[in-house]
């Protein structure tokens, strides 16, 4: 994957402000098109400009549709203002972005895409709006969600070839939660972070209390959005990141759940064609899900 190179979007960005009193940057596809809207949340140290979201958005530039990507608190390229960054299980903030979008556009179809850990909260939220988000989205896809925290954890803290992951997630979580430090002098142990050498440990020091969660297992279990899975409503397709035997069965999703498990792939490594491949795959599928509900 990381020898392919994903098309280059042009975007017009805008800075919304919080209801908490911080900001957020979301990126609109430059397009004059008028068709369905996607959003799209991104994964764990993500942005607008990661080669899935980039594919996906010229997808949609090429099909007549519009775009925006959210960038979670930080992930815009400047820290954000308050005492916290983003998280696996913020649903509050799904709900007021795609509220937002909604009013913006009463009338147009809207749909909602995450992956990894922006997969894990719009299923978190989806599960917890019932039938309420039936108004707000008209269909969702989660791609490799982290629905399972304490899996999805374990697993790349095990070792192996996942620490890679971990070593990259890390450098940068690292850097900014020191900004942070920087900014609210005594907000956590510094010397304790930086000896941090896997997810659980620096979500123990930063993520969890500066979030709300007494530990990384308190975290872990409440932001997991595999236990509400049975009470998601609006159409979704769910594509997760985790060990097989924490993948969700049929009977632990709801019937508006439709269930994809590829037989390869990896984590966002979703390539077709000839080598070296190209990242249109997995736009594809999410576009032949969204135009599912347009069928007569």
């Amino acid at each position: 994957a990381l020898l392919i190179s994903a098309p280059r979007i042009a975007y017009t960005r805008e800075r919304w402000d919080t209801p908490d009193g911080d900001f957020i940057d979301v990126d609109w596809l430059n397009s004059s098109a008028c068709g369905p809207l996607v959003v799209f949340f991104h994964g764990l140290e993500g942005s607008s400009q990661g080669h899935y979201v980039r594919s996906l958005m010229a997808k949609l530039q090429h099909s007549g549709w519009r775009g925006v990507a959210v960038n979670f608190r930080g992930c815009s390229g400047e820290l954000n203002r308050l005492p916290r960054a983003y998280f696996a299980g913020d649903s509050v903030e799904i709900d007021w972005i795609l509220r937002r979008l909604r009013a913006q556009n009463p009338d147009a179809l809207i749909f909602a895409a995450g992956v990894s850990l922006g997969g894990n909260a719009l299923l978190k939220w989806l599960g917890e709006q019932g039938e309420n988000a039936c108004g707000v989205v008209d269909a969702a896809v989660a791609i490799s969600a982290a629905m399972d925290l304490h899996a999805t954890g374990k697993a790349l803290d095990s070792g192996g070839v996942n620490q890679l992951y971990v070593y990259h997630f890390l450098r940068t979580l690292k850097k900014k939660a020191l900004q942070k430090l920087d900014q609210y002098p005594g907000l956590f142990d510094r010397e304790a972070l930086q000896q941090a050498r896997t997810l659980r440990a620096f979500d123990d020091l930063f993520t969890a209390p500066l979030h709300g969660y007494k530990n990384t297992d308190d975290y872990w279990t409440r932001a997991s959005s595999k236990p509400g899975l049975t009470h998601i409503q609006v159409p979704t397709r769910n594509d997760p990141f985790l060990p097989a035997s924490a993948l969700p069965r049929s009977e632990q999703v709801s019937t508006c759940v439709t269930l994809e498990f590829p037989a390869e792939g990896g984590h966002m490594g979703f390539i077709s064609g000839p080598f070296p491949g190209s990242h249109t795959w997995l736009p594809e599928q999410i576009l032949a899900f969204f135009n599912t509900p347009l069928s007569p």
